[in-house]
């Protein structure tokens, strides 16, 4: 019997569209990450000079004692301190990612971009988010899959005999898929599971969507079409959208029903573009959240091409099949089965292996945001920490405050690391001073060098009606750019600040985990 043309249709559906992608889609996956890949990579050059060299807040004379030799052999961002040694590395990853994108030999690409990317994430833990998360793992499974057999520079040709329907199913796009309907659920069934209740309808606080739902001027436009109750309605509506897309485009693609794949992409699609509309700093997240679900479009199901050879067409070797089930096997250790030791970041388990997903797990009692107050040479008082040449303690005007108010992205991470003492948090703290005189350009003009700051948390109770409580604060840090100023608490009301009326103005709440719970700590980390 002669081959089938590229032409010929076939019957889609069954097990083997629940479990693999077309190469559309698989094309699809492959441009949408690069892109996004790439911005991310071009965006992380304003954070290389504070957090991944020598010069900034993690100099690798702290790292190194605490790492083992596992970590440092693959860190290679660890292995120099240099500024311009971490350019360079970054304009590589830029380029690779490029490439990728492209689908210029596009396995080798992602192997490299994931392994760089990693590199990069182990320079400096601190700045682990749920985006780094994402990248880590669909970087992971692109290495095993042929993205580049259409829309590509290298495309590849069909084979005269070898048939295919277009759909293609191998170890990497079992688990790629397996990946993504756990991402879900572990989202979803955390706020579903929420002791407090905070996702579902009869909650007696503020629900979780209005409480989140503050940030920016789409928030406030969603408010005013919803209001109060709409949002307390819509809120439980997220939680079974997460929990119920994927596994309605499983069986949509089980019953070659294409239109219920579409609805369930569209769903959680939906989602992610309402909260980039609604949370600060979330507009790279929600986009590569959207490429994930691409791997269940049905473009080209019923399309017969010819197969490819086996190197490419995702019969997987032995080796790689061992890489694949090593990752899966070893997220479920980190989970299950390791100590406390296991964890710790000495190693790099906690970072190749972590997978979980459930952020946004309760409603949010309280929103918090930083002020850093300073003094500079000729005695006039600055905000150090917001770059402004004036202090304003008031809650920030466009939406809810956070810790992205005055300084996005990775700046983020910065006030957690408050505990941090001797030597390493001396460094820490320092960053600030030296980034103020660079910027200011103190050696021309001494009258703006920085003499002291304190370091403020601020806090407001996330009330009713977009409301919100007297803003309390609490002295996170005071520090000494220069020696023997000497600032104490009481000398200087000027630089503490006045709130106006505070709720025990340094007073740190005990029942909230010094300010902060795990849950906020889970929703900075989604809010990149």
């Amino acid at each position: 019997m002669p081959p089938a043309s590229s032409t010929d249709s076939i019957k889609p559906g069954g097990w083997k569209c629940v479990f693999g992608c077309t190469a559309e889609a698989l094309a699809l996956y492959r441009i949408s990450l690069g892109i996004l890949l790439m911005i991310e990579l071009v965006l992380r050059f304003r954070f290389l000079r504070p957090f991944y060299s020598d010069l900034g807040t993690l100099p690798l004379q702290f790292l190194w004692p605490k790492v083992d030799i596992l970590y440092k052999s693959i860190c290679l961002h660890c292995w120099s301190g240099e500024l311009l040694v971490q350019r360079v590395l970054l304009s590589f990853q830029v380029l690779f990612a490029l490439l990728f994108t492209i689908g210029y030999h596009s396995q080798y690409m992602a192997t490299i971009s994931w392994f760089l990317y990693l590199s990069l994430t182990l320079r400096n833990t601190w700045l682990n988010f749920i985006l780094d998360r994402y990248f880590h793992y669909l970087l992971w499974y692109a290495i095993f899959l042929p993205t580049d057999n259409k829309y590509s520079i290298t495309r590849s040709k069909c084979h005269e005999n070898n048939i295919h329907n277009g759909t293609i199913v191998s170890l990497a796009t079992i688990m790629l898929k397996l990946q993504v309907l756990w991402l879900y659920l572990d989202a979803g069934f955390g706020k579903w599971l929420d002791p407090l209740g905070g996702w579902t309808f009869g909650y007696d606080g503020v629900p979780a969507l209005d409480s989140y739902a503050r940030h920016t001027l789409g928030a406030r436009y969603l408010y005013g079409i919803l209001g109060p109750f709409g949002l307390r309605l819509l809120t439980p509506v997220v939680v079974y959208v997460e929990m119920l897309s994927i596994p309605i485009a499983i069986v949509g693609s089980y019953f070659a029903n294409s239109m219920l794949v579409y609805t369930a992409i569209g769903l959680i699609c939906a989602l992610h573009i309402g909260i980039a509309i609604t949370l600060r700093n979330t507009v790279l997240l929600s986009l590569v959240a959207c490429s994930v679900c691409l791997v269940f479009l049905p473009l080209g199901w019923t399309r017969a091409c010819r197969n490819l050879d086996t190197k490419n067409n995702g019969r997987l070797s032995l080796i790689s099949k061992i890489l694949i089930l090593s990752m899966a096997g070893g997220c479920v250790w980190l989970e299950v089965f390791s100590e406390s030791c296991d964890q710790s970041v000495k190693h790099i388990w906690s970072t190749v292996l972590h997978n979980r997903w459930n952020v946004f797990v309760g409603s949010e009692e309280y929103v918090t945001w930083e002020i850093a107050p300073g003094r500079l040479a000729d005695g006039s008082i600055v905000d150090v920490w917001g770059r402004s040449n004036t202090v304003d303690w008031r809650l920030p005007g466009s939406g809810a405050p956070c810790t992205s108010t005055a300084r996005p992205g990775r700046w983020r991470s910065f006030p957690y690391l408050a505990g941090i003492e001797g030597e390493e948090g001396d460094v820490l703290w320092r960053y600030l001073c030296d980034e103020w005189n660079r910027e200011h350009d103190v050696s021309h003009h001494p009258e703006t060098e920085l003499q002291e700051f304190n370091f403020f948390m601020l806090q407001a109770d996330v009330l009713p009606n977009m409301g919100f409580s007297t803003t309390r604060k609490r002295l996170i840090k005071s520090f000494q750019c220069v020696e023997g100023i000497g600032v104490t608490v009481n000398d200087n009301e000027t630089i503490f600040g006045s709130v106006g009326s505070t709720d025990g103005n340094h007073e740190q709440d005990e029942n909230r985990n010094g300010g902060r719970d795990n849950d906020s700590r889970g929703g900075a980390d989604s809010e990149l």
